[in-house]
C-alpha cells in the first residue's frame, strides 16, 4: 500500500485553492489527481482537517467478535476441529467467514490451534 502524500504539499494546494484557483487547475499545477484535490477540499469543509486518514487495519473483524461466543463453543466442544470444519460449521449457523478470517481470531486471542501427534515418535527411526 502506498504512502498518503505529504501535509505539506496538502497545505500548499488548499493555499492556492483558497487562493481562486479551480480544484482541477490546482491539482493540474502540483501534480495530483483532481479528484484527490476535491476529496481534500471536501475533508476539510466537513471536518476541519485536511490529514490523512488511517490506512489498511482489519475492517471486517467485528463481525467475527460479534459471533466470538459461538465460535469458542465450537472450538471448546470439539479442539481438533480444523479451520476448514469450523469455517462449514459457521456457513451453517450464518457466519460466512474465509480461513484467514478464522486464523486472525485466534491470533488475535492468543490461541494455538496445534494439532497433537496421534502416536508417539519412534525411538528407532522415523515415523514418516
Amino acid at each position: 500500500m502506498g504512502q498518503p502524500l505529504s501535509m505539506d504539499l496538502r497545505a500548499r494546494l488548499l493555499a492556492a485553492i483558497d487562493a481562486g484557483m479551480s480544484c482541477r487547475s490546482a491539482a493540474a499545477r502540483f501534480g495530483v489527481a483532481p479528484s484527490t484535490a476535491i476529496r481534500w477540499q471536501a475533508q476539510r469543509r466537513a471536518t476541519g482537517s485536511f490529514a490523512p486518514k488511517r490506512q489498511g487495519g482489519d475492517t471486517r473483524s467485528r463481525r467475527v467478535e460479534e459471533r466470538r461466543e459461538e465460535i469458542l463453543a465450537l472450538w471448546e466442544a470439539r479442539k481438533d476441529i480444523t479451520l476448514d470444519e469450523l469455517r462449514v460449521s459457521l456457513a451453517g449457523a450464518g457466519l460466512v467467514v474465509a480461513n484467514a478470517t478464522l486464523h486472525r481470531f485466534f491470533v488475535r486471542h492468543g490461541m494455538t490451534r496445534k494439532k497433537r501427534l496421534a502416536m508417539p515418535l519412534s525411538r528407532i527411526g522415523r515415523t514418516s
